[in-house]
C-alpha cells in the first residue's frame, strides 16, 4: 500500500526542522533536538522530510544515526526507527543485581523511568580490603557511559547498613588427601541462586560454619585481595537441597521476604476477640458461603445471591481485617512492611499471623464473623444499578472448593459435600448472575488472558509427586467476576464521596512494547490495530482467534509480556486489562496491604472510627502505593522462581526422558522451548543444532538451516512450533533447563573434526 505507514506519527505531530547544514545534512545537535521533539519513534523518511533530504544523502544520513546511535545519543526503536536516549547522570544510585563471568558486580539503576530495560552498569572490583559487592546492595557510583544502554561504575558511598549477602548452593571441594586443610584454602563454594548472577563465590576452609556439600546457604562477602573470584563466609545453613522444603526458604531469603512476625505483632494477634451485633447490620440469616481452593486455610470473601426482578441482588462480604489491623500498631506496621502474603506450594509466609488471618478474619462456616459487605444490584445484561457498603455480622453457610461449586452447579443437589444445607436454587443463582455479568465484561471488551498456573503435588514422605496445570472451573470465574464487580463498586464508591483512595490501575501497553507485540503476532498470522489505538478488546479478539490452535501459549505469554504492570496509585488513570474506568482491590484484606486501606477508607466515610483512614496515612497514599506495588513484585517472582526450582528439582531426575512442547523464544544462540506438562521453559543451545550454518532471521523470528555442498531444504523453526525434546540438564538451584531436539527434528551429525565454525548469520539484533 502507498501513503503513510500507519504506524507512523502524524504530520502535525512531528516539530518543524531547522534548516540543514551546508551539506544538506543536519548537524548533530539539530538532528538529536528533532529526534527528542518528535511524538514517538523516528525513522530515516520523518527526518529526510523534515529536513528536504534527497536519495543523495541516504548513505551519509545512515552513517550519522549509526553514530549517534553507537555514542548512545540514540537508541534503535524498532525496525529502522530511532529514539532520544535517556542518559544517565554522571553520579547515581545504583543496586547490584549480580555478577559477571569473572566475579564482578553488575548493577542498574535504582531510579529508572526511561523506555524499555534499564541500562546495565558493569561496576569495577571494590577497594583491596573491603568486602565485594553483593547483590541486593545499593550504592552512589560514578558512571562512565560505554555505549547504548551500558555504563560502567566506581563506589563512591555504600548506601545498604549491613553487607549484601548471597544465598546459594554450597559445594564442597573434594578432598585431596588425610591431611587437614590449610588456612585460607578452598573449602568449597558456593553457586547463587539468582540466574543474573554468572560468577560463584569462594569459602575458605576457616569460613564454612560447618555446612556440607549441597546445602543451601547464606554467605557473606569477605574483604577482596585482588582480580578474580570473590571469598564469602556461610551465616546460616537453610537444609539441603534435596528437601523441597528448602526450595521456597531460599526464595524467602533471596528476596528478602519477612518470615518471622515481632513479638509485639504476635501478641496483639493472640488478644483478638470476636465481634458484637452491636453497631453492625446483621447478615446471620443470609446463606453467605464461600468458595476456595481445596487447600485454603484463609477464607477472607464470601458470596450470596437472590434473583431481583430480571436481575439479581448480590452480597459479597470480606472478612472486617480492619476492626483487629488498627492503623499505627505493631500489627499494621508489620503488614505493611510485608505488603501482602506470599504463597508457595509448600507454605504460605501470611500478611498477618496466624491467630487473625486462620482464625478471627477466616470466614468460617458455622461461626460469628465481622465483615464488610458490598450490596450489589444488577440487570438481567450484567449492568450494575445500584450498590451500598455496610459493616455486618455474618455466620458462612458453607465452605464449598471450586471444584464441589462446579458439581453442584451442574446438579444443584441443594446441599453442599461437607453436610451443610444450602437453600435449594442458590447455586444455581450465583451461575446465573456470573453469566449475566460475563455477559457484561464480554461487552465491554477485557483482557482475558489464558495462563494455566502450575500445581506443585507432593507425597506423603514431602516429595514431589506430580507437577501439573492447576485445574480452572466455571466456578474460579463465578468468584473472580464477583470480586471485579465489588472492587468498581468500592472505587466508585469512594470516588463518588471524594474519599482518598488507593486505586489498582493497570497504564496500556508502551508504544515500543506495544509495537514489538504487533511484529511478534503478526509472525504468527495475527494482525492488531496501529500502536496508540488499541484498545483491550482488540487483544482479546486475537486471544479467542488463538484460542485452541497450537499457538494458542504462545500467544497468550506474548500478549503478557507486552503489558505493563499493574499496580497500586492513589492517582486513577483506569485499568486497562479489565476495560474499566475505576477500580480498586477491596477483597482479600487478609492478604493484601492495598485492601486494608480501602477497607479503612471506606468505615470512615461519614464517621472518624479508630480503624478508619487516617488523615497521615491518606497525605502518604503515594509511597503507601509504590511500597505494596514492590512487595507485589518481590512475590510474584519468588513465587515463580519456587515453582521454576521445584520443576528442575523434579525433571532433574528424569535427565534423558523425552517431552513434547513449542518454540516460545527464537535467539541467535537457541531455541526456547516450553513443556506442554508442566509449562516449563528451558534452552536448546544452537550449539547442540545439526553442523547446517543457520540463519537467524529478526523479522520473522525463524531460525532455519542452509545445508552444507548446496543440498537443498533444511530445517526450520519458528514461534510456536510443536517439538520434542530431551532434557539434557536440570539445575534445581537456578531452576534452569536444558534441551536437545529429539524425535524427527533431532540433529544428524557429522565427524566433530569435519565440523568447521557455525556462526547463526542473518540482522544482528538491536
Amino acid at each position: 500500500m502507498g501513503g503513510r505507514d500507519l504506524t507512523d506519527p502524524p504530520p502535525d505531530r512531528l516539530p518543524t526542522a531547522p534548516p540543514p547544514h551546508a551539506d544538506g545534512l543536519p548537524d548533530r545537535e539539530a538532528l538529536r533536538r528533532f529526534i527528542t521533539e518528535s511524538a514517538g519513534r523516528v525513522g530515516k523518511r520523518e527526518i529526510s522530510r523534515a529536513f528536504g533530504l534527497g536519495p543523495q544523502h541516504k548513505a551519509a544520513l545512515r552513517a550519522l544515526l549509526r553514530d549517534l546511535a553507537l555514542e548512545g545519543t540514540l537508541v534503535p526503536a524498532g525496525a529502522k526507527r530511532f529514539r532520544a536516549s535517556s542518559a544517565l547522570p554522571e553520579a547515581t544510585v545504583v543496586q547490584v543485581t549480580g555478577t559477571d563471568p569473572d566475579g564482578d558486580p553488575v548493577a542498574r539503576p535504582v531510579a529508572w523511568d526511561g523506555d524499555g530495560p534499564a541500562p546495565v552498569v558493569f561496576m569495577h572490583p571494590e577497594q583491596k580490603g573491603r568486602p565485594a559487592l553483593a547483590p541486593g546492595e545499593r550504592v552512589v557510583a560514578r558512571l562512565k557511559r560505554l555505549g547504548p544502554g551500558r555504563y560502567e561504575g566506581r563506589t563512591l558511598r555504600r548506601l545498604t547498613d549491613a553487607p549484601g549477602r548471597i544465598v546459594g548452593l554450597f559445594r564442597a571441594t573434594p578432598a585431596t588427601g588425610d591431611a587437614p586443610p590449610r588456612l585460607g584454602a578452598e573449602a568449597g563454594r558456593v553457586i547463587p541462586a539468582d540466574k543474573r548472577s554468572k560468577a560463584e563465590w569462594i569459602v575458605p576452609a576457616a569460613e564454612t560454619l560447618g555446612a556440607e556439600g549441597d546445602e543451601i546457604v547464606i554467605a557473606e562477602p569477605l574483604p577482596q585481595a585482588g582480580p578474580g573470584l570473590k571469598s564469602v563466609r556461610i551465616v546460616e545453613r537453610l537444609g539441603r537441597m534435596g528437601d523441597p522444603r528448602s526450595v521456597s526458604l531460599l526464595a524467602i531469603h533471596t528476596h528478602g521476604i519477612p518470615d518471622a512476625f515481632p513479638a509485639e505483632a504476635l501478641a496483639e494477634a493472640e488478644r483478638a476477640r470476636g465481634v458484637s451485633a452491636a453497631g453492625r447490620e446483621d447478615l446471620r440469616a443470609v446463606p453467605l458461603i464461600t468458595i476456595d481452593g481445596a487447600d485454603a486455610r484463609d477464607f477472607d470473601d464470601a458470596v450470596y445471591a437472590e434473583p431481583d426482578g430480571d436481575g439479581f441482588r448480590l452480597i459479597v462480604a470480606i472478612a472486617d481485617v480492619a476492626h483487629y489491623v488498627r492503623p499505627g500498631s505493631a500489627l499494621d506496621r508489620e503488614a505493611q512492611r510485608r505488603g501482602n502474603s506470599v504463597y508457595f506450594p509448600d507454605r504460605v509466609v501470611p500478611m498477618l499471623p496466624e491467630a487473625l488471618s486462620n482464625g478471627w478474619c477466616s470466614l468460617r462456616p458455622g461461626e460469628d464473623r465481622g465483615c464488610l459487605f458490598a450490596e450489589i444490584h444488577i440487570d438481567a445484561s450484567g449492568t450494575k444499578t445500584r450498590h451500598r457498603f455496610g459493616r455486618g455480622i455474618m455466620r458462612s453457610a458453607a465452605r464449598l472448593t471450586y471444584d464441589q461449586a462446579r458439581q453442584a452447579g451442574e446438579a444443584d443437589p441443594g446441599e453442599s459435600e461437607n453436610g451443610s444445607a444450602l437453600p435449594d436454587g442458590l447455586i444455581t443463582t450465583l451461575f446465573a448472575a456470573w453469566r449475566a455479568l460475563s455477559t457484561a465484561r464480554a461487552r465491554r471488551g477485557t483482557l482475558d488472558l489464558d495462563l494455566p498456573e502450575r500445581l506443585v503435588r507432593f507425597d506423603p514422605q514431602g516429595r514431589i509427586a506430580s507437577i501439573d496445570p492447576r485445574p480452572r472451573y466455571d466456578s474460579h470465574r463465578l468468584i473472580e467476576e464477583f470480586m471485579v464487580l465489588a472492587n468498581v463498586a468500592a472505587a466508585e464508591e469512594l470516588d463518588r464521596r471524594r474519599r482518598p483512595c488507593l486505586y489498582r490501575i493497570h497504564a496500556p501497553p508502551s508504544p515500543e512494547r506495544a509495537e514489538a507485540m504487533r511484529d511478534s503476532l503478526s509472525t504468527l498470522g495475527y494482525d492488531l490495530p496501529p500502536v496508540g489505538t488499541m484498545r483491550a478488546r482488540d487483544l482479546d479478539a486475537v486471544l479467542d482467534r488463538a484460542s485452541g490452535t497450537d499457538a494458542a501459549g504462545l500467544v497468550n505469554e506474548t500478549i503478557l509480556r507486552a503489558q505493563s504492570q499493574a499496580e497500586y496509585s492513589p492517582d486513577n488513570i483506569g485499568h486497562f486489562g479489565l476495560a474499566l474506568p475505576a477500580y480498586a482491590h477491596f477483597t482479600s484484606p487478609i492478604r493484601r496491604y492495598a485492601d486494608l486501606m480501602v477497607h479503612r477508607a471506606l468505615v470512615g466515610i461519614g464517621t472518624t472510627p479508630p480503624d478508619g483512614l487516617p488523615a497521615a496515612d491518606a497525605a502518604r497514599l503515594d509511597e503507601i502505593g509504590a511500597q505494596v506495588s514492590a512487595t507485589e513484585r518481590r512475590a510474584a517472582l519468588a513465587e515463580r522462581e519456587t515453582t521454576e526450582r521445584y520443576v528442575a528439582a523434579w525433571l532433574g531426575e528424569q535427565v534423558g526422558c523425552e517431552c513434547d512442547g513449542h518454540v516460545s523464544g527464537v535467539t541467535r544462540f537457541g531455541l526456547f522451548v516450553t513443556l506442554t506438562q508442566t509449562g516449563a521453559t528451558g534452552l536448546v543451545p544452537l550449539s547442540t543444532l545439526s553442523d547446517d550454518v543457520w540463519m537467524y532471521d529478526e523479522s520473522t523470528q525463524t531460525l532455519r538451516a542452509r545445508p552444507p555442498h548446496g543440498q537443498q531444504g533444511g530445517m526450520r523453526f519458528q514461534l510456536a512450533q510443536k517439538v520434542t525434546v530431551r532434557l539434557v540438564e536440570a539445575t534445581p538451584v537456578t531452576g534452569g533447563l536444558l534441551f536437545a531436539l529429539a524425535g524427527p527434528q533431532a540433529p544428524a551429525r557429522r565427524d566433530p573434526a569435519a565440523r568447521g565454525p557455525r556462526r547463526p548469520r542473518g540482522a544482528r539484533p538491536r
